[in-house]
């Protein structure tokens, strides 16, 4: 079965999370992604643990880095640039994510690049952007998330900022990048022309809070912690249940009225403290209070059951393995599995992405360290043996390489 991005190279230059989360994208999508690496260490994300896989392998590592190749390059010797040089000239897309000035430092800046291959798309992700003050510091999730307001919205009113639970700003970031790769591919297909793209953690952040960030810019409302409320929908959180605890959304007055009914309390459909949002959201403590009181005389399932019958949106809280195990998860074919070289089969959340025409499921295990070096150069490159040794004397590569 074909792949949207067949034909597609990406030369990956990136480590940990943000990077290497946009470019499994674009290999879910069937681009040939290049992953380049130290010798010896590779990838920092190698040595995030535990888990740990019994060979070694960081799952977290395994975990995003499905649909490539890893080859090992010395950047900071002569024969390893001239490499990687070399693979620029045929690669569509180039990413990576050190900090400002460092690329350019080993000879693989933009404008240079730009030279011998005048269609790349090249992609840059830094903690703060490529000008400013900050520019210089290195980007880390916390902190992006911590510095661009997502934790002071977060967490419990009187408790302390809390972190998401996930590096949501790496993998949010991630994905933005693999969207803005997408299109400066698509505006290539247009003028011929490669472009330079730019993304940031901290502009991210900013991102993927466009209502509270709207509110504030707009109408000058500043966004406080609510726990698990919604500042702009009530009741929607978290509730506890006469077992467990159940999360409710109810996004209008329609569901309002549908919740009211199955309950037993229809009298509230219309009563005027509590029949619009906007009379809700004023009233917030006493009507959490009120639906608190409603769904601690069931069970979570018996709620969920009832209240999805009457289409008011609500559902459980699961660990990871109950949600894996979930027949909704298995129906989608979420878990996909892949042999791996030395960890064997490997079991991991696929895409979620589905598409009608191309595949989008792993079709490479992640890669060993430096696993297809002289693969990729004899594929791409065309170096002979003689060549290989030749390279592999001069430090172009090291023992990682196979």
């Amino acid at each position: 079965m074909s792949r949207a991005l067949d034909g597609i190279r990406v030369l990956d230059f990136s480590r940990v999370l943000a990077g290497p989360y946009c470019t499994m994208v674009l290999g879910d999508l069937g681009a040939d992604v290049v992953k380049v690496e130290r010798d010896g260490v590779g990838d920092d994300l190698r040595q995030w643990g535990p888990p740990f896989m019994p060979d070694g392998e960081s799952t977290y590592f395994l975990s995003v880095n499905r649909n490539k190749r890893s080859i090992v390059l010395d950047l900071k010797s002569e024969s390893g640039r001239d490499l990687a040089l070399k693979l620029v000239r045929e690669s569509d897309v180039l990413l990576e994510n050190f900090r400002p000035g460092v690329m350019e430092q080993l000879g693989l800046g933009y404008e240079q690049l730009e030279q011998i291959n005048p269609r790349l798309v090249y992609c840059s992700i830094t903690g703060y952007g490529t000008t400013g003050p900050l520019a210089d510091r290195p980007g880390y999730d916390v902190i992006a998330q911590g510095m661009g307001g997502l934790m002071s919205v977060t967490g419990e009113p009187e408790g302390t900022p809390t972190r998401v639970g996930v590096a949501i700003i790496d993998v949010a970031t991630g994905l933005y990048s693999a969207i803005a790769i997408l299109g400066a591919l698509q505006s290539r297909n247009r003028t011929g022309q490669g472009q330079r793209v730019d993304l940031s953690l901290l502009e991210t952040c900013l991102a993927v809070m466009p209502n509270l960030t709207a509110g504030y810019l707009m109408a000058g409302a500043k966004p406080d912690r609510l726990g698990n409320g919604h500042p702009n929908a009530v009741p929607y959180k978290v509730f506890p249940t006469r077992d467990g605890n159940v999360t409710l959304a109810v996004g209008n007055d329609v569901q309002w009225q549908r919740l009211c009914k199955a309950v037993g309390y229809p009298e509230l459909a219309t009563d005027s403290r509590y029949a619009e949002n906007h009379a809700r959201i004023a009233r917030r403590a006493e009507v959490e209070e009120l639906v608190s009181g409603w769904f601690r005389q069931k069970g979570t399932d018996e709620w969920v059951e009832l209240l999805s019958q009457v289409e008011v949106p609500c559902g459980p809280i699961y660990t990871v393995d109950r949600v894996l195990a979930d027949p909704q998860i298995k129906a989608l074919g979420s878990v996909k599995t892949a042999t791996h070289p030395t960890s064997g089969p490997l079991r991991m959340v696929g895409s979620p992405f589905h598409l009608s025409a191309d595949d989008t499921g792993p079709h490479l295990p992640p890669p060993l360290l430096g696993e297809h070096t002289i693969a990729v150069l004899k594929e791409v490159l065309s170096v002979s043996d003689a060549d290989l040794q030749v390279l592999q004397q001069a430090g172009a590569f090291g023992k990682g390489a196979a």
